[in-house]
């Protein structure tokens, strides 16, 4: 009987042991002739952009000195200087500069609430009350008027502050909106169907600009003399409002793509029906629809921006402002790519976040 021996080079490849970089490039990037153009352009426009992104950002580019070395190289370096001269413009608009340390300080406790709720290990009963305690803090120190704090009208509110104060409050009321109008538009109650219907359709018929314009300007004309609200919390309800509608459509699709099976078991249980909807309907709906929640999330964090249409001078609109000035004017990109880097670290960090409760979710139903 023949014994087949098998030599070292005869033997196949262990797992994980590094491809053939050839070989690589063949599978991934020229798989076939389409693949192998849609390749040799995209390498091109690479060749044609990134070379001169990198000399007028980094080998041109001016970092230290004053405004006549941003004069030298303009149009061939970029002047970063004027992220120096500018930032606390940029980042905290028009709030007085010796107060500054105040908005500073309530950036701070809000990034620190937003990643403590982030940590499941801080998911607690306790972290509601630190949200109360946080919410309360930051009032006292954008405001003042106490404690010795001079008072700061909103109209001085501007730069981050007021962006992660306007995006973090439309994520946060305009979830549980968003639920009761998916729930209420499912809903077997003609009136109540018909209400939430004409509400999501109505608000996701305008663009935002208008919604934002009709709480600015509309509303006050509905109001008693000698009556006033104030513009940010007016602009804040209106972004609440829209978010709601987009979000409660977004939820309602997670609805209808729940199996059947699964509301029929919890009848079979005896449920009532905030029972149902609370323990079996909604949790499995919202884990289904996770990426395009948080995409939405991601488009409200943006659109903050618009409320500089109606005076309020966010991240965005404090970029703006500042490169108003007539000597720095010429610099004006440089700002908006800083703004820009800094809403990409936001936006990236909360697509990041996304994934990982989606892996939550999974093990969830694994188990």
């Amino acid at each position: 009987m023949a014994i087949e021996m098998t030599g070292p080079a005869t033997m196949a490849a262990p797992a994980g042991a590094p491809r053939d970089v050839i070989g690589w490039l063949r599978e991934n990037l020229f798989s076939s002739p389409l693949n192998s153009v849609l390749t040799l352009i995209s390498f091109g426009l690479i060749v044609l952009v990134v070379p001169p992104l990198v000399r007028w950002g980094i080998l041109n580019a001016v970092w230290t000195g004053g405004l006549e070395r941003c004069k030298a190289v303009q149009g061939t370096g970029a002047c970063w200087i004027f992220i120096a001269e500018k930032y606390r413009l940029i980042l905290f608009g028009l709030y007085p500069f010796k107060e500054q340390w105040r908005p500073l300080l309530m950036t701070v406790v809000l990034i620190a609430l937003l990643a403590a709720s982030m940590n499941r290990a801080f998911w607690r009963p306790w972290l509601g009350l630190a949200w109360l305690l946080g919410y309360l803090a930051m009032g006292i120190l954008m405001w003042g008027g106490i404690f010795g704090l001079a008072f700061e009208d909103t109209d001085k509110w501007g730069g981050l502050p007021l962006t992660l104060i306007l995006s973090v409050n439309a994520i946060a009321f305009s979830f549980p909106l968003a639920i009761a109008l998916a729930l209420g538009r499912r809903s077997d109650l003609p009136v109540i169907r018909m209400i939430c219907t004409g509400f999501i359709e109505l608000v996701r018929g305008v663009p935002l600009i208008s919604v934002l314009f009709m709480a600015s300007l509309m509303i006050p004309l509905f109001l008693p003399a000698g009556v006033d609200i104030n513009k940010l919390l007016r602009a804040q309800a209106g972004i609440i409002l829209f978010t709601g509608a987009y979000v409660a459509e977004v939820i309602r699709g997670g609805l209808q793509a729940l199996p059947k099976g699964q509301i029929e078991a919890a009848d079979s249980l005896g449920l009532g029906y905030w029972q149902k909807t609370g323990f079996v309907v909604l949790p499995q709906a919202l884990s289904l629809v996770i990426p395009p929640m948080v995409n939405s999330f991601i488009a409200t964090f943006k659109d903050t921006s618009l409320v500089i249409i109606i005076g309020l001078f966010d991240l965005f609109g404090s970029a703006r402002l500042a490169a108003n000035d007539p000597a720095w004017r010429p610099f004006y990109v440089e700002g908006l790519l800083f703004v820009a880097l800094i809403y990409f670290v936001s936006c990236f960090s909360l697509a990041r976040y996304s994934r990982y409760v989606e892996r939550l979710a999974r093990q969830g139903d694994q188990r």
